[in-house]
């Protein structure tokens, strides 16, 4: 899936926090930035272009900003124009320095947003490396329900009808948060990390059949939803058949698990049919779950303690003879 993009406008216009002020360059506010690493050109100012990383967000701090302002005038409008031949997306200078007057220049002849922040390099940096790293992680969309289930994140599946929706009412009224409902976005924030969270058009609202779109922070209070959350388990409601029961989980030992954008989640695998609880399986399975977080394997523990009864009482059975 090919990674999204994100416009110069989205950093300035949504992330306040990152206090850019801008100074020319207006044009290309809408340019995309495709790419979540951060560039200090230090070695290219010196006039260094080989390997330059000029898809990335260029910033200049107080090393970059100190050099250029050592050079000479003829020096610094030799390295000002070699700097603008490459394609840019945006420039900031940090630390509120102010922009050498050949690069205000060049940024808006070249129609390349120019930025200075008051945030010293290092935070500005961490700040927006995380703005980054959300907005270009590779992601997918998924047909389910995520819900927080004792805080895990549980990621209901299953085909249309099965009653994914009011399991997740259903745990929603015990106290339990939902995340997106119907469509659910996925991003992967790390080798082995997924987040899920849900359009902004959708989100906090969820669709009963028979009821219609209800708005769950209205109905149960704010304290029933939340914005995203990590995707810890996959529970796939699947209706029963009979002919195929036997084949379904019946020990635990060993854990199914299921591949999201390259991640590899806990699976299971849960047969619906009338008269299971299956609000509270799923409650159980979550439960479950954070036990196996901390390393504790009930069916393990169960099939150990099988086997050790079975040795001692084969022992008892047959005794060693003499």
């Amino acid at each position: 899936m090919p990674v999204p993009g994100i416009t110069v406008d989205t950093i300035l216009r949504d992330h306040e926090d990152l206090q850019l002020n801008l100074i020319t360059g207006e044009a290309g506010l809408s340019n995309r930035i495709n790419n979540a690493e951060i560039n200090r050109p230090g070695l290219s100012l010196t006039g260094f272009f080989d390997f330059f990383a000029n898809d990335r967000i260029q910033i200049l701090g107080k090393g970059e900003w100190a050099y250029l302002n050592s050079l000479s005038e003829d020096k610094l409008h030799e390295i000002t124009e070699k700097f603008f031949e490459f394609h840019l997306n945006c420039i900031i200078y940090t630390h509120g320095n102010e922009p050498q007057i050949p690069f205000v220049e060049r940024a808006k002849t070249k129609g390349i947003p120019l930025f200075k922040t008051e945030i010293a390099t290092h935070r500005f940096i961490t700040l927006i490396s995380q703005i980054l790293d959300r907005a270009l992680a590779p992601r997918t969309m998924r047909h389910g329900v995520l819900i927080e289930v004792f805080g895990i994140g549980t990621l209901l599946t299953g085909r249309s009808g099965v009653g994914k929706s009011e399991t997740a009412l259903e745990l929603i009224e015990r106290g339990h948060r939902l995340v997106a409902d119907d469509m659910v976005e996925i991003r992967r924030l790390s080798e082995s990390y997924l987040i899920g969270s849900c359009s902004d058009l959708l989100r906090h609202h969820m669709e009963i059949r028979g009821l219609g779109i209800l708005n769950i922070k209205d109905l149960f209070g704010v304290g029933s939803v939340r914005d995203h959350k990590l995707i810890e388990l996959i529970i796939n409601l699947k209706e029963w058949e009979e002919q195929t029961s036997g084949e379904y989980e019946r020990t635990g030992i060993e854990q199914s698990m299921e591949e999201i954008l390259g991640v590899s989640v806990p699976y299971i695998e849960i047969p619906v049919k009338p008269g299971r609880n299956i609000p509270i399986i799923v409650e159980t399975a979550a439960m479950n779950q954070r036990l196996r977080k901390m390393g504790k394997n009930s069916a393990k523990e169960f099939s150990n303690k099988l086997n050790t009864y079975i040795q001692q009482n084969s022992i008892e059975t047959n005794p060693a003879k003499d």
